[in-house]
């Protein structure tokens, strides 16, 4: 018989009625425990082996539940979820020049960057993100942000020709950046990276100075690349070259590279990615509401290219719910690809979990709910009865389900979401702020 005394002790038990681990593909295990000590994962086994071998400080009974790993949203600009709504109904230059730009331009500041930031974390925690990837000014901001909540970020530090609240000018972003690589340097949460703007704002001078400091200090490298149809036509035209073939003579592709959007792609531009192993960010719905175009990503992965997903900012999107994302992602896939068998539900979740711990390089730490691992999961409750019944619960997360059904979430082991509510962020503190700045913007474009 076995004891309390011989058992193996640790911090937290969670009984769900699924899980769904990601790594073997396809696995759904059902009435199994997850046990985590301190900020990792301990193991993942059956409930009455887990009876038999661990004693926890705290048991979760989950039973209506599906426990995955946390998601993880590859790109975007959080900030912008002040902006949401300001412009809508556009094509992406006009979005930019007109009204975007205009607005960063009268309102982007530390204070702006650091409400923005909370109220976009807000969401992304409350509908199942645990790490987010962002690319906006005072970076600086944004990673302490972060990292005062416990939340994990790729924070990339902006790269552009032309002066911006941040900087003066190329010279001035990259200085700070280093600085930021520094100060960030080996931290557990926050992971520092070079955000070049894109192919059609950032001169080969610059380009030459991001990869350097991307092969000195191993930082990733983050670029919106072939967006629209424009972009690239308009390259061939002026350089006599796609923009893909421009960054990999530059030296800028590779596996530290990240591709976001990647909606214009030929044969040339798969040969590419797939030989250098530079990684897609897919953001299906920015890119469907800009009307920018499609991603080929069943394509992308037969060629065997990491595809992860993002949700781009909230003011292209104009949420940050992950998983609406990922139903978006699915059923696009399929269209481009004439094929209903592209994209499954199961691969669809690797976008969002394990594809994007590979694109930081760290699918050795996340990604997937397996002994050893950091303890970054989430708990979604299917008992609402218009998710009923359930046949397949990787199925309903994709395509069925909304992120406000997420009712928990960890990260590093701490709980951040308990019951729908969330643990560290008071968002009734934040909202009078939030209120504020819609006041200010709307004045000034009421003018």
């Amino acid at each position: 018989m076995t004891t309390a005394s011989s058992q193996n002790q640790a911090d937290t038990r969670i009984n769900a009625r699924w899980i769904i681990p990601i790594v073997p593909e396809g696995t759904v295990l059902e009435d199994h425990a997850l046990i985590l000590k301190g900020s990792h994962i301990l193991d993942l086994l059956p409930r009455a082996q887990a009876d038999r071998q661990y004693q926890c400080r705290e048991t979760l009974d989950l039973n209506q539940h599906v426990v995955m790993p946390g998601l993880i949203n590859m790109h975007g600009h959080a900030a912008m979820a002040l902006f949401r709504g300001l412009a809508d109904d556009l094509p992406l230059m006009t979005w930019l020049n007109d009204h975007i730009w205009p607005a960063e331009q009268a309102f982007v500041g530390e204070s702006f960057i650091l409400d923005g930031t909370r109220l976009a974390m807000a969401e992304m925690l409350r509908t199942g993100t645990t790490t987010f990837s962002d690319m906006y000014f005072f970076p600086e901001v944004a990673a302490q942000a972060a990292r005062d909540l416990g939340m994990r970020a790729q924070i990339c530090f902006p790269v552009i020709d032309f002066p911006t609240a941040w900087g003066s000018g190329p010279e001035e972003y990259l200085r700070k950046g280093a600085d930021l690589i520094d100060a960030w340097r080996g931290d557990d949460f926050i992971m520092p990276a070079i955000g070049p703007h894109a192919p059609y704002t950032v001169s080969d001078g610059p380009l030459s100075e991001v990869r350097a400091l991307s092969e000195a200090t191993g930082a990733r490298i983050q670029i919106h690349l072939h967006e629209t149809a424009f972009e690239v036509s308009d390259a061939i035209e002026r350089l006599g070259q796609r923009p893909s073939a421009r960054l990999a003579r530059a030296g800028l592709l590779g596996p530290r590279s990240q591709c976001v959007h990647m909606t214009q792609v030929d044969d040339s531009d798969l040969a590419l990615l797939a030989n250098t192993g530079a990684h897609v960010i897919h953001c299906p719905e920015s890119n469907l509401k800009l009307a920018s175009g499609l991603c080929p990503v069943q394509a992308l992965m037969d060629r065997g290219v990491n595809v992860a997903i993002g949700t781009d900012g909230a003011a292209s999107n104009n949420d940050l719910d992950l998983f609406g994302e990922l139903a978006s992602a699915a059923m696009l896939a399929k269209v481009v690809a004439g094929d209903a068998s592209a994209l499954s539900a199961h691969r669809a979740l690797a976008m969002a979990t394990l594809h994007g711990a590979r694109a930081l390089g760290r699918e050795h730490e996340l990604g997937s709910l397996e002994a050893g691992k950091l303890a970054d999961l989430i708990a979604i409750d299917l008992s609402d009865p218009f998710l009923q019944p359930v046949y397949d619960p990787a199925s309903h997360l994709v395509y069925s389900h909304h992120g406000r059904a997420v009712s928990h979430s960890w990260i590093h082991g701490v709980p951040q979401l308990r019951d729908g509510e969330l643990t560290r962020l008071d968002l009734e503190a934040l909202m009078p702020a939030v209120r504020a700045w819609r006041d200010r913007i709307r004045q000034r474009n009421a003018r």
